[in-house]
């Protein structure tokens, strides 16, 4: 679990800079998606499973769930923008889902 920690922080850390750097969300986006793609494979092969596969939600999907591994982040934004999760079946096979979320850093009207 300590790995995971640092995995998601390193990751965290990486997508904090780009933001800094560039300030086109497209990109910024695509790199978190990218750094989380290449955090979840790293995770994989420490702990002995294939790398997951991603697939891209659509409206209805059956899902198996068994555990949560990993989610982006959606605060940095209060657009809608692409996020993953990534999930462990009942199999122990990993999945990566991708998706739209809303953003969760919204200004709150008075």
């Amino acid at each position: 679990m300590n790995s995971m920690r640092t995995i998601a922080a390193l990751s965290v850390m990486a997508v904090s800079s780009f933001a800094m750097a560039d300030g086109t969300t497209d990109r910024v986006y695509g790199r978190m998606i990218q750094a989380n793609e290449k955090a979840m494979q790293e995770y994989a092969i420490a702990n002995g499973k294939n790398p997951p596969e991603v697939v891209h939600y659509r409206y209805g999907m059956k899902l198996d769930i068994e555990k949560v591994v990993h989610r982006t982040s959606t605060d940095g934004s209060c657009d809608v923008m692409p996020a993953q999760m990534t999930y462990e079946d009942s199999n122990g096979n990993l999945t990566t889902l991708e998706y739209l979320a809303a953003g969760t850093s919204c200004p709150s009207k008075s």
